[in-house]
């Protein structure tokens, strides 16, 4: 049994490493080329290279391809660059502006991992014969009783656990992950060692096709009809001030909001309680407003066991940097609902709510869910079923 679980040799095990032309996947191609496998390279081509090389932080163009180019010759492996423009724009970019349309606050690195990375990276990883696809993720991929399991990073603070909850059972039985159990300074270390190039690239920290931070400005490109101004008001309706645009704002936003009259509010700090695209406008509140003791899920992904032994205590994730908190999931009616016993603050539609489970103090990933509008009416529209394994709205290939 080689390292990656595999009764054959290395050299005659062919793995396919994403290469985004960062430290992380850079290493997992020294790392696995060092230990004798038939390694191959691929990076994904997300943007026309024109436009994205002047973009600082910007990955999968431009100076980051060239880097993993720079890599894979330095190794000796194979390397493959692969134009996934035109899927990356029609499955994350345009649900990205539709979501925040929505009055949502989506998180498209989950929905980059379940689409062009898990499903048509991994497939084409099969079609090149390969035995599994390597990333650079910090999670760790453990076998258990019923397979394959995904597990938080020994590296807590680069986790990415939470972005992977939609990865399948059937993924993550190909899927590997060499980094898990080490800390990111190992890792440089490591890139050091190699004599990569990219040792000492700073890490990307903001969305990649974002790098500016500006949402706003990429919605008003993808969806112009979205940015349309609206009155700000308060939890009775009152109008307290405009807006231009309420993919300008989130839920449990306090800086920003443009607001004069003050009249009947005590001068609280006021914070966007929910957003209201149907009539553009942006309802604030005190921070009181903003408890929420449950939340509905949608697009549920479970990779755990036990799906369907409700009501069960978990312990969740409601942003990628924030602690666990305890709550039980139970599928209701409406779909799957998360309960606090303690109220959460800030809860935005259109994120994320990863659990984990509490047996091992939240170190295994069960799954996760997108949080729905808990506005009336809003949940009906949205598909909603907990299935054992497997994505419940993976969309059609693109391209």
């Amino acid at each position: 049994m080689n390292s990656l679980g595999f009764d054959k040799g290395p050299s005659r095990t062919r793995v396919v490493v994403a290469m985004s032309g960062g430290v992380d996947s850079s290493v997992v191609a020294a790392l696995l080329h060092e230990q004798g496998y038939d390694v191959v390279g691929v990076t994904l081509q997300l943007y026309d290279q024109g436009e994205a090389a002047a973009r600082k932080g910007a990955c999968c163009a431009g100076q980051d391809i060239y880097d993993a180019a720079t890599v894979a010759g330095r190794l000796g492996i194979p390397h493959y660059v692969v134009d996934y423009e035109s899927r990356f724009r029609a499955e994350v970019m345009e649900s990205f502006a539709d979501a925040y349309a929505r009055g949502e606050t989506p998180i498209p690195c989950v929905t980059c991992n379940r689409t062009v990375k898990f499903r048509d990276l991994l497939a084409l990883a099969r079609d090149l014969d390969a035995d599994a696809l390597a990333t650079g993720h910090y999670v760790r991929r453990e076998l258990g009783v019923h397979g394959p399991e995904m597990w938080r990073a020994v590296d807590s603070d680069k986790d990415q656990s939470y972005f992977l909850y939609g990865t399948t059972r059937e993924q993550l039985a190909f899927l590997r992950f060499p980094l898990g159990g080490l800390r990111k300074s190992e890792t440089r270390a490591m890139a050091q060692r190699f004599g990569l190039i990219v040792a000492d690239k700073p890490d990307s920290q903001d969305i990649c096709f974002v790098p500016d931070g500006d949402y706003a400005g990429v919605v008003a490109r993808l969806r112009p009809d979205a940015i349309e101004p609206g009155d700000i008001v308060d939890l009775d309706g009152r109008a307290l001030g405009r807006h231009e645009g309420i993919v300008r704002y989130t839920v449990g936003q306090r800086r920003g909001l443009a607001v004069s009259d003050r009249t009947g509010t005590d001068n609280e700090p006021l914070y966007v309680v929910r957003l209201e695209p149907e009539t553009r406008r942006v309802v604030v509140g005190p921070r009181r407003a903003l408890g929420r003791e449950e939340i509905m899920l949608g697009d549920v992904n479970w990779i755990g066991d036990g799906a369907g032994e409700e009501p069960r205590s978990v312990l969740v994730r409601l942003r990628s940097s924030q602690q666990l908190h305890s709550a039980i999931l139970e599928r209701g009616d409406d779909g799957v609902a998360i309960r606090f016993p303690v109220p959460q603050f800030g809860v935005s539609p259109g994120q994320a709510c990863v659990f984990y489970d509490v047996a091992d103090g939240g170190q295994r990933l069960l799954g996760g869910g997108s949080i729905l509008r808990r506005e009336t009416g809003t949940n009906a529209s949205r598909p909603l079923t907990l299935v054992a394994g497997a994505s419940t709205t993976s969309p059609p290939m693109a391209g």
